[in-house]
């Protein structure tokens, strides 16, 4: 018979599945790596195994320990199954700007959530950022995974989601996009494929608002880049130690308003019910259309599900109060 130990079993090996309407304009193939087939329905299930195993082999996370970190729902997601599975309590720490659905999940998954202000700057004691790390010092056996710096986040791009994009285009992919928000999926992806081919080109989706794109361009780490955005999962006002500058090749940004229309125009045009992230990610590729050719073969990452942004995204009455509808 065959079937998994547990639900952590079936992680990766998610599948690549053509684009057709939305890229018909393009001269290239394009391939959606598809992560809402992990069983937390994200591409951060991989991740998050990987640390909790690497913090358990270091000594880091003890038995009955307590994990803790600040995430954007889709790690806390990750995390919640694997705690489950290992029986460890997990503390997760979100901004108020993730979807209400995001929340609610985390909670039916078993996690304590704890909710801070978005508008602050991450120094701020009332910061996701600050509020995880001071958890992390009060409560006896935790640990905190700092998802941004933690080398396993890369890692486990590296090991998994890169080996699976190289052996399903048969080695032909020629460009990867994605959007960058801890840096991990980028970097560990972008080192493993460069590897196997320094000429494939490595684009990272970036919003408006956060400071990646001005400082892979200039070095600088302009603050007045930094301002409130919408779009989820993508974007940092601080630069994570799992970003790999070097190995990305350029970024795009895209407006909140297409990342939230194209999100839309997944599920309408290609019945792909998708996160806010794949809907900046396709809209990012199809501003990228001067990069390819007709013989390239372009693999672009949908992170997370539809399901975690009903409340926004696919909700029309939100969608006019933004003014991305009329």
């Amino acid at each position: 018979m065959e079937y998994a130990e547990n639900i952590l079993g079936t992680v990766g090996n998610t599948p690549l599945v053509k684009l057709n309407k939305l890229t018909a304009d393009l001269p290239c193939l394009v391939l959606a790596k598809y992560e809402t087939f992990n069983p937390g329905n994200s591409v951060k299930d991989r991740m998050a195994m990987q640390m909790v195993e690497d913090a358990e082999a270091s000594g880091l996370l003890k038995p009955g320990g307590t994990i803790i970190e600040g995430t954007s729902g889709n790690t806390g997601m990750g995390l919640a199954l694997v705690a489950t599975i290992k029986g460890y309590r997990l503390i997760c720490v979100i901004s108020d700007k993730q979807s209400k659905e995001k929340m609610d999940i985390l909670r039916a998954m078993g996690a304590e959530v704890h909710v801070c202000p978005t508008d602050v700057a991450p120094e701020d004691p009332r910061s996701y950022y600050s509020t995880a790390k001071r958890l992390a010092t009060e409560i006896p056996n935790s640990w905190y995974v700092n998802q941004y710096d933690n080398p396993s986040n890369a890692k486990a791009h590296y090991r998994t989601t890169g080996p699976e994009i190289w052996e399903q285009t048969n080695g032909k992919i020629t460009h990867f996009v994605v959007g960058v928000g801890t840096g991990g999926t980028i970097s560990g992806v972008g080192k493993f494929l460069k590897e196997k081919n320094p000429k494939i080109k490595i684009w990272g989706i970036d919003t408006y608002g956060s400071v990646f794109k001005k400082y892979h361009e200039t070095g600088i780490f302009d603050e007045n880049e930094i301002y409130p955005y919408i779009t989820e999962g993508i974007g940092e006002d601080i630069l994570p130690e799992n970003v790999n500058f070097e190995i990305i090749d350029g970024f795009t940004k895209v407006t909140d308003k297409d990342a939230a229309v194209y999100t839309q125009k997944l599920a309408k045009e290609e019945a792909m019910f998708l996160g806010n992230s794949a809907g900046a990610a396709i809209k990012g590729a199809l501003q990228l259309r001067d990069e390819f050719t007709k013989d390239d073969v372009v693999v672009v990452l949908f992170h997370d599900h539809g399901s975690r942004y009903v409340g926004k995204m696919f909700n029309d009455d939100w969608m006019r109060e933004q003014q991305f509808i009329d």
